[in-house]
Order: structure tokens, then sequence, then C-alpha cells
């Protein structure tokens, strides 16, 4: 039933835009008649915007993957560096949570581990809503920071890195089978800046799928029963992710580009000194305005690597689309 009305919504949104051509087309063809240049200029704004929703909805039509439509998990670790990647990892959280409200999606807290200083080591978010991973899933990697240290008594520019990575939320009823020899499962208790989530007791959950070394970990619940039982969630979506990374790779025999897209490889640079700018190392699409991207506006990186991956743009050509937008 969800698929069904996945595919009325789409049918009736291509509807629309249809009928909004045809109108246009109609009150176009009566202004020339008419010579009504100022009913012209308004039709040729409307076929702009118009254009611009069927590019977005182009894009939208290579969500097609698997798990695409899924919700996702974003975790993000602070690399080496102490503070100063620290607050780094906590700046490119607030870029992506502030990039999901911005898209109307929920965002909840699945975990939060405090840096000593400022800043976070980790943390984990749950994005829910439509084509959350899907438009999502090119963020892993790691990703690099330049700029003068608010850290740093004498002002000198540092380099921090960070990494995150973006697994799919599965069905409840997905089945995978885990076997419980494989798992070290560790509770702690819970910290951070999480507000009326952190408590005192040892509720939080550490598990470790020890074949592939993935380590999960849940506190933002009370119970600890609830945050094993969403800890085990998890497990089961980073297993079912690494399932699907295998069988693209098998698909599109692109061995190079899964090491470019794959956890521990720099995938964007962002600088704050002694320019501005921000660019995307796969796709070669760059910004001048780092503030923006910063604050969630990371669009027309999503869009790239889409493009990017359905067909196979040189990145020259991304970043000539990258820069137009």
């Amino acid at each position: 039933m969800r698929e069904r009305g996945r595919l009325a919504e789409a049918i009736e949104r291509q509807q629309r835009l249809e009928a909004q051509l045809a109108d246009l087309r109609e009150l176009a063809e009566l202004a020339d008649e008419e010579d009504d240049a100022e009913t012209l200029e308004e039709v040729s704004r409307e076929l702009e915007a118009l254009a611009a929703k069927v590019e977005r909805l182009e894009l939208e039509s290579l969500l097609s993957g698997e798990a695409d439509r899924n919700d996702a998990y974003l975790q993000v670790n602070a690399g080496a560096g102490g503070t100063e990647s620290q607050d780094w990892a906590e700046m490119l959280l607030r870029m992506y949570v502030r990039w999901a409200e911005a898209h109307g999606y929920e965002v909840e807290w699945v975990e939060e581990t405090p840096g000593e200083e400022a800043g976070i080591k980790s943390a984990t978010i749950k994005i829910k809503g439509e084509n959350a991973y899907g438009w999502l899933k090119t963020e892993s990697g790691v990703h690099r920071l330049v700029r003068i240290s608010p850290f740093d008594a004498q002002a000198r520019r540092h380099t921090s890195f960070a990494s995150v990575w973006v697994y799919p939320v599965v069905e409840e009823d997905f089945d995978i089978e885990i076997d419980p020899k494989d798992l070290r499962i560790d509770t702690y208790r819970a910290s951070g800046a999480g507000g009326q989530h952190v408590n005192r007791t040892d509720s939080a959950v550490r598990i470790t799928h020890i074949p592939t070394g993935i380590v999960v970990q849940c506190q933002n619940d009370r119970s600890q029963h609830r945050n094993r039982a969403q800890a085990m969630a998890m497990l089961k979506a980073r297993l079912y992710e690494l399932e699907l990374q295998k069988r693209r790779a098998e698909q599109q025999k692109l061995e190079e580009q899964k090491t470019d897209i794959g956890w521990g490889h720099q995938i964007r640079s962002y600088v704050l000194h002694p320019y501005k700018l921000v660019k995307d190392l796969r796709t070669g699409v760059e910004t001048g305005n780092a503030q923006a991207v910063l604050d969630g506006d990371i669009d027309r990186f999503l869009e790239a690597a889409l493009a990017q991956g359905a067909t196979n743009k040189r990145p020259e050509e991304l970043a000539a689309e990258g820069k137009q937008g």
C-alpha cells in the first residue's frame, strides 16, 4: 500500500505539471496575439520555475535504489586532533541537522559523546522522511576543514578531519541473521549535551559486531532494554548497508569509485582561511559561500553526486553545473 501511494502521488504530480505547462502555453499564445509583453514576461518566469521543478523531479527519479526511500542514520566521528577536530565534528552535525530541517525531515537524536573541551567525539542521528537515505548516501567519507583555530592563542591555521557515515533504516521485519557469539555488548553511563535524554544510570548500550568491526551505540532512552533494541536495529542497518555496497560494487564494477566514496576517504574540503571555498573532490562542484554550506545549503553537492552516479558525468561537467547553481 505504501508503494501504491507513492506511485499514485508521482502520477498526480506529473499530471499537475502537464496541466500547468498547457495553461502557460495557452496564456502565451493569447499574449502573443495581443502583443502583451508584460504577460509574456510573466509566462517566461513561470516557465523557468516549472523547469526547475521538472529538473528536481528528474533527480528524484534517480532515487530508485533498494533502500533510497528509507529513513537514514547519520553518524559523525571526530578525527585525530583533539578539540579542533571535535569542534569540526559538531559543526558538520549541525550542517546536516539544518539541511534536514530545511527539507521537512524529522531529526531524532540517537547518541552523542561530547568532547573534552568543546564539540563532540561522535554522534548519531536518525533522519526520518521520504528519500532521506537516497539523498544523503553519498555523504559518507572524510570531510576536511581548514581555518584559523579559535582554540589557538596564536591564531594559527589548522586542518581538521571528521568522518561521516550514512546508512539506511531498515524495516523492523527485515530478516538478517546475527550470531550472538559475534557480538560484544557493553553498557555505560550516558553523557553529553543531550538534555532530557541524558541520565545517570548505566543505560547506554554499545554493540560491537566482531566479524566486521562495526560498532553501534545508543543512549537516547532511560531504558537499557530500549537502547539495546535500538542499537540492534542500527547494527542490522549497518550490515544491510554493507551488503548494498557489495551489490553496487558487483553491478557497477567500478572499484575506483567505490574506494572514493568508502569510509576513510576524503570527499570534500571546507576552507575558511585564507579564502572561503567548499569543494567536493569527487564531482569538482564548488562554491565560495562557505557559511551557507555550513548552515545546511548542501543540495548542489548532493545533486551532483547523485547525477554523477547515474550518468557518469565528468567532474568538470558537474563543476560547471554546480557553479551555475
